[in-house]
């Protein structure tokens, strides 16, 4: 016998091993028990549909998770094995839930909001160009004072204030 192993047989490198494999299937069928006494559908009926999907896929990478630590204890490498590819699957459908989960909480664009900021800013784009053309026309001799009306609002023409009304209408 070497000094590694006991009467049994095993090395105890190997027994801590397995003591920590078996206190690890302990917790986890303590943790499972709750699911496993109650019908599936008692759980589906309070949920979501999105929360139903990622209960699906989170036991179906569970089941997968295991059945790849199976392989490994039976020896075969499950690399080679089509549980790889299965796993890669539900991966996959996780990330396109993750997805829609952060497509869900992104901000939303409240367009009424954005197209008066954009008419605001256009219309006072439009005002200060309009503002530019009445003093550069001014020249010297003319006030600005005098082409504003009483209470300081400048006077528009007669055919830009019915351009801009049959701009509205199309």
């Amino acid at each position: 016998m070497t000094s590694g192993e006991d009467g049994g047989g095993i090395p105890s490198e190997m027994k801590e091993k397995l003591a920590s494999f078996d206190s690890a299937l302990t917790s986890l069928e303590t943790e499972l028990k709750p699911l496993l006494a109650k019908p599936r559908m008692e759980f589906f009926e309070k949920l979501e549909p999105l929360d139903m999907g990622k209960m699906d896929l989170v036991a179906s990478y569970a089941v997968n998770s295991l059945f790849w630590m199976y392989l490994n204890v039976c020896g075969v490498n499950p690399k080679d094995h089509a549980i790889k590819q299965e796993l890669e699957r539900v991966r996959g459908y996780m990330n396109r839930v993750k997805e829609i989960q952060d497509k869900a909480k992104a901000p939303k664009v409240n367009a009424g909001a954005a197209k008066r900021m954009v008419k605001s800013a256009l219309w006072q784009a439009a005002q200060k160009k309009v503002e530019q053309q009445g003093r550069d026309e001014e020249g010297p001799s003319q006030s600005r004072h005098s082409l504003n009306a009483p209470g300081g609002c400048r006077k528009r023409k007669l055919d830009d204030i019915e351009t801009r009304k049959g701009r509205r209408t199309r």
